[in-house]
């Protein structure tokens, strides 16, 4: 292992850390941004880590498990480093006239912010650095301890000096990092490590506290991940392994955390193992102007509603967390070229244009068919006696004239709007069948709606939904084709108790022919004597 290698694990870090960030904060602060806040009352929902005592109370979890592979090659050490918040009790207090007495208050009312009681999150780091011979067999394990503890901190209103305090209490944590590696059979000098994350805190509900959430967490490692590191070596993807590792990447198991490759592509010193699934090398997108703490909107909106928000909401956001404040000041001062940014991006191009792939948006002319205008398959220039759009020109070009649609029936319960500019597409002179109504063979086997299939989704093209439904069994309600030529089987689940409302409103499951095994038929009972027949 050399001083480069460890630099370019330690540069690696700081670059998962921006990612890292995302997901330790994620729902800190919700919009509106402030604690009196509906959607801020119940917080802490990703990678929560409770005290033991807790966990058959409250049914979430003491550990996460870690289990990937990584070939050592130059590797003689492993670098780790658990990140997580531990939380501050936050209450305020109001300086009495005579500067004597503190008294507790619901708020304290300053010119600038609103400053209200709230859970505070302080980010806590523990670094581990251990030789890879020192994970064999036992393994490794190291114990951690964060003291519990009272801040103050005093509040000023300008000329009239300190009004109140900020009084924080912190209470007693501890958790264990357990990292054991085994060597997977084979040449290729492989290794399986598993990293366990637990919280070992002492604490116990008293009598008034078994089914209270909030007493728990000041207790609990909230948003806990891990960034492994391997200077000289290299983790595999565990969505995306190398054939020969497939069948151990397999086999590992990850409970409540799953690892990723961090960094960007084409990196695979780092790891990030994330109680948030995530793909290989995550990244935090360029447009974005700073943490919103609330990945699940859309950053243009939320900025506007921000935006939005009267002085008194502001204010209060100001008071509720720093963090909060930040946002407020950061979508205030935001410049119009960074809001018109968050509107969207194109990530890439690809050539459209080529031959007719059919389809009811109608038929793609080749780049060749200029000058004359564009022309239709059979080499006709579309009229508007055909109704729809005129595409004739005289300079050759393609005059986008819209007239009036066929006069032929619509229909039931069809129809069209009118007016300049409507409608392009004219459905009583589309060819084009019915949508849902094909088929697609898979395995020799013709599907179409009715057939039963089970279902097999590819972990690089699948998000966790389709991943839970593996091995499913489900019915084919339509074989559909979208304008790129792409054929997608909508299914519904065996099981479903909506599937009545799922068909009723068309909201089905979507998989590639390459992600669903045909089933067999149901066999058919025999026709009694006379029934059936012809």
């Amino acid at each position: 292992m050399t001083g480069d290698t460890v630099e370019r694990v330690t540069a690696g870090f700081t670059e998962a850390r921006r990612v890292a960030d995302a997901l330790l904060f994620e729902g800190y602060v919700l919009y509106p941004y402030r604690a009196s806040a509906r959607k801020n009352q119940l917080r802490w929902q990703f990678g929560v880590l409770v005290p033991p005592a807790w966990q058959d109370a409250g049914g979430e979890h003491t550990w996460q498990r870690t289990e990937c592979l990584l070939e050592p090659r130059r590797a003689d050490r492993l670098l780790v480093e658990l990140r997580f918040l531990q939380v501050r009790r936050r209450s305020v207090e109001r300086l009495s006239p005579d500067g004597e007495s503190w008294t507790e208050v619901a708020e304290l009312d300053l010119p600038d912010r609103v400053l209200v009681p709230w859970d505070e999150g302080e980010e806590e780091r523990v670094a581990l650095d251990v030789p890879l011979d020192r994970l064999t067999g036992e393994g490794h394990t190291r114990r951690f301890e964060l003291p519990g503890g009272v801040e103050h901190e005093p509040v000023y209103d300008g000329a009239a000096g300190i009004v109140g305090r900020l009084v924080r209490h912190t209470r007693p944590l501890a958790g264990e990092i357990r990292l054991t590696t085994e060597p997977l059979p084979g040449p290729y000098g492989a290794l399986r490590l598993t990293a366990t994350v637990r919280n070992v805190s002492a604490w116990t509900p008293g009598p008034q506290e078994t089914g209270d959430r909030e007493r728990a967490l000041p207790h609990s490692l909230i948003g806990a991940h891990l960034l492994l590191g391997l200077p000289g070596g290299r983790f595999l993807s565990m969505a995306d392994p190398p054939e020969w590792a497939a069948p151990a990447a397999r086999t590992c198991r990850n409970e409540h955390t799953w690892p990723v490759l961090a960094c960007a592509e084409g990196r695979d010193e780092v790891m990030l193992s994330s109680p948030i699934i995530l793909d290989d090398h995550p990244e935090v997108a360029a447009e974005s102007p700073g943490p919103l703490y609330d990945a699940t909107e859309i950053d243009e909106i939320l900025s506007l509603r921000t935006a939005a928000l009267t002085e008194r909401e502001k204010r209060e956001a100001r008071g509720t967390d720093a963090r909060a404040a930040e946002v407020i000041d950061l979508v205030d001062g935001m410049p119009a070229e960074v809001m018109e940014r968050l509107h969207g991006a194109i990530r890439g191009l690809r050539e459209v244009t080529g031959e007719s792939t059919g389809g009811r948006a109608g038929r793609r002319t080749t780049a060749g068919d200029a000058p004359g205008g564009a022309r239709s398959s059979d080499g006709a220039r579309p009229s508007s006696d055909d109704g729809g759009i005129d595409l004739s020109s005289d300079d050759g070009g393609i005059d986008l004239t819209v007239v009036e649609p066929s006069a032929a029936p619509l229909p039931a319960g069809l129809r069209l709007p009118t007016g300049p500019g409507l409608p392009w597409w004219d459905p009583a002179r589309d060819s084009a069948p019915a949508p849902g109504g094909g088929t697609v063979t898979v395995d020799g086997q013709v599907l179409g709606a009715g057939s039963r299939v089970l279902l097999q989704p590819g972990p690089r093209r699948s998000d966790a939904q389709d991943i839970f439904l593996t091995g499913r069994a489900a019915t084919v309600e339509a074989v559909l084709e979208d304008f790129d030529g792409e054929t997608h089987i909508a299914v519904t689940v065996d099981g479903d108790p909506g599937i009545d409302v799922r068909r009723e409103q068309g909201r089905f499951l979507y998989f590639r022919p390459d992600e669903v095994d045909p089933l067999p038929e149901p066999a058919r009972a025999p026709a009694r004597d006379g029934e059936g027949g012809v």
